[in-house]
């Protein structure tokens, strides 16, 4: 932590600069992270006394607890100014006037001290007194100056008395607050407030409930600056047992996720109403910069995990062998699949995982990102060391799920309608389907390998490093197919790809906890914006669904195999190659996301913009955290975002046309 002088304090906000550091004279701890018109304090956070009253003091640690509000300044440390008292305030209370700042009054049967502090005693601490509110004025007065109008909130907590007949989650206090000023936004700020939820306690937010302090910061600003709202809030200590002391992390997580959202939220609204900005957001109330412990974070995970690739380690090297020994007697027929070496200690990598410091982040969204991709990547590495033994079905459960009801009804829905014809084009082989693709991606710009492969089990494929799509050798291809595969391959995971490479945060190029769902669902509805999808290519999906259930049934790969080509009448040779990819590894669940995550994205797309699930390997889970680092800048803005709807020429026969309002309708038909 740096430390600064006052006069090197007063000096950065004076010239603009930000900063983050201590005062060295006083228990202050001030961040500017970006100069905006919302300022955040905690002044009863801290509880250092120096040694010289701290000997003298009649209450040990845990019983000044209940006397102070810690951790408040955790709760409010995802916004970008904040103001932190780090003295304890039985010291000095930043909440009273200099001349009563310490004169502390415990229980009339209670004394705080052994003796009265010292004169000279009482004078250090008015001088800490002092220089915060000299660092205070310095703040509001530059921000007034920049944006106008200010606000501030003042977070300090409360334990409920037995007095109390009503105890809160949030209480404002609006008695030193000019409401025929203010009302709007104190309003717009309880409703926020009332939006916090928390684990096993009830979200309410009152006015003028809870009296705790003589809210002398309030007071101070009033007699100052006729420009800055202060709101006062005292937030319950739901999230701190004050006899014993320990901490609810489950609580604080959740506080400090929702006042990020309730407190932007409002500034926002202040920024709109009262300083008449009329397009601000509540990401333009959070800092641009991004936070160092993020970057730290995010390049431990990537250092780690970037070799980690689970189809690399889970498709069988063996597959033309075992088609062979399959096809001499098929009911007899047991995978013996071969795989790649895994270099990966499995316990040591999850060792290292788990020590990466994820406490560090301010910012509990984005904290709570990084804690679910350490979870999926500890899933992935199990499900990588089981590949060939049983405990792999287990693995892939618990980190791809399997399909529910909903996905199964779905798929039997596609496979029992009456199949849709699709004029798909003449029978092209691989080597004039790769040129297609390569064209394509020259024309939008991507700078990509596309190369033909005998290594691959799908028809097409994108690997990232270095950016590549990769075409079946042994396929043959339809003109129809090779637009589904220029949208769904280029036009989403190719695009994708490059467009994580332009991103700071490298967590995007992993792929975020839910991914395969999400891109897989971005690609096949860019196959349908195209005007490329047919009613065969939803069967795909729809086998894959119904193979995968099969498989967690049957265990069996020929009784698989049979269901497919017996009573869903799949072709022999896809039935293969669909129950060659549910059995690989010892049975792989993924193959159940595709059909809904289609689903889920074509709802979702319907509902908001989605474009910046494009900038990387995203999760629809967290687009509105992804909005928001876009919007921060965080992220940059999706360079490749392919047009699918321009796609097909809009000139199609009567029939196509009928066609197409048929499969537009099977598709509506789909539940989600």
């Amino acid at each position: 932590m740096q430390i600064y002088s006052l006069e090197e304090v007063l000096t950065f906000i004076k010239k603009g600069e930000v900063f983050s550091g201590k005062l060295s004279t006083s228990g202050c701890l001030i961040k500017v992270e970006e100069y905006l018109p919302v300022v955040c304090s905690a002044i009863h956070a801290g509880h250092h006394l120096r040694d010289e009253l701290l000997k003298h003091c009649r209450l040990s640690d845990e019983e000044r607890a209940p006397h102070e509000a810690r951790l408040t300044d955790d709760l409010i440390a995802s916004q970008p100014i904040t103001l932190v008292a780090l003295d304890s305030r039985l010291e000095y209370d930043l909440d009273c006037p200099k001349a009563l700042s310490t004169s502390y009054k415990l229980s009339v049967k209670q004394k705080l001290w052994d003796k009265p502090m010292s004169t000279k005693q009482r004078s250090v601490s008015h001088a800490k007194h002092d220089e915060f509110f000299q660092i205070y004025k310095a703040l509001i007065a530059k921000l007034e100056s920049q944006f106008g109008k200010v606000i501030v909130f003042d977070l300090k907590a409360y334990t409920p008395s037995d007095s109390d007949t009503s105890s809160p989650l949030f209480d404002i206090t609006t008695t030193q607050i000019d409401l025929t000023r203010w009302q709007s936004v104190v309003n717009k700020c309880r409703s926020e407030l009332k939006q916090v939820t928390v684990p096993n306690t009830e979200s309410s937010a009152e006015l003028d409930l809870i009296h705790r302090g003589s809210g002398y910061l309030t007071t101070y600003t009033n007699s100052h600056f006729d420009r800055t709202l202060v709101l006062p809030i005292q937030v319950k200590k739901v999230y701190v047992d004050d006899q014993s002391g320990d901490q609810f992390p489950l609580v604080i997580d959740s506080l400090k996720l929702g006042l990020k959202q309730a407190l932007s939220e409002t500034s926002a609204f202040f920024q709109r109403r009262i300083n008449l900005k009329n397009r601000v957001r509540s990401a333009d109330m959070l800092s641009s910069a991004i936070e160092p412990a993020v970057l730290n974070v995010d390049a431990a995970i990537y250092k780690l995990a970037q070799r980690v690739g689970i189809l690399k380690y889970v498709n069988p090297i063996n597959i033309t062998a075992e088609r062979r020994r399959f096809e001499r007697a098929p009911s007899r027929f047991t995978p013996n699949f071969h795989y790649r070496q895994l270099p990966i200690d499995a316990n040591g990598f999850k060792q290292k995982l788990y020590r990466i410091p994820i406490e560090t982040i301010s910012d509990p969204a984005m904290k709570q990102l990084y804690s679910d991709m350490i979870h999926s990547l500890s899933e992935q590495v199990d499900l990588l060391s089981t590949v060939g033994q049983e405990a792999f079905l287990y693995n892939s459960l618990r980190h791809y799920g399997r399909p529910d009801a909903l996905s199964i009804n779905n798929a039997k829905f596609l496979l029992y309608a009456k199949e849709i014809a699709e004029n798909s084009g003449e029978l092209m082989d691989a080597k004039s389907a790769c040129e297609l693709m390569k064209k394509q991606a020259s024309d939008w710009g991507m700078k990509c390998k596309v190369n033909l492969s005998t290594a691959i089990l799908a028809r097409a494929m994108v690997s990232s490093a270095p950016p590549q799509l990769k075409v079946n050798t042994n396929a043959q291809f339809s003109y129809a197919e090779v637009q589904r595969l220029n949208h769904h391959e280029l036009g989403v995971h190719m695009a994708t790809t490059l467009n994580s490479r332009q991103q700071a945060l490298k967590a995007v190029r992993l792929g975020l906890p839910g991914a395969t769902q999400t891109q897989e669902g971005l690609a096949i509805m860019a196959e349908y914006n195209a005007g490329y999808m047919a009613h065969g290519r939803l069967n795909t999906l729809a086998y894959r669904v119904l193979a995968v259930d099969s498989m967690l049934n049957e265990q069996n790969f020929y009784h698989t195999y049979s269901y497919l080509t017996d009573e869903l009448e799949m072709n022999r040779d896809d039935a293969f190659v669909t129950t060659t990819r549910v059995y690989r590894g010892g049975g792989l669940t993924k193959d159940h996301l595709y059909l809904s995550g289609f689903v889920n994205i074509k709802q979702l797309s319907a509902e908001r913009d989605l474009t910046n699930l494009m900038v990387g390997k995203t999760s629809a889970e967290y687009l509105d955290l992804i909005d928001e680092l876009v919007q921060r800048g965080w992220l940059t803005a999706p360079k490749f975002v392919i047009d699918s709807a321009q796609g097909r020429a809009l000139e199609t026969s009567s029939v196509e046309s009928e066609q197409s309002a048929s499969l537009s309708y099977l598709i509506d038909s789909l539940r989600s």
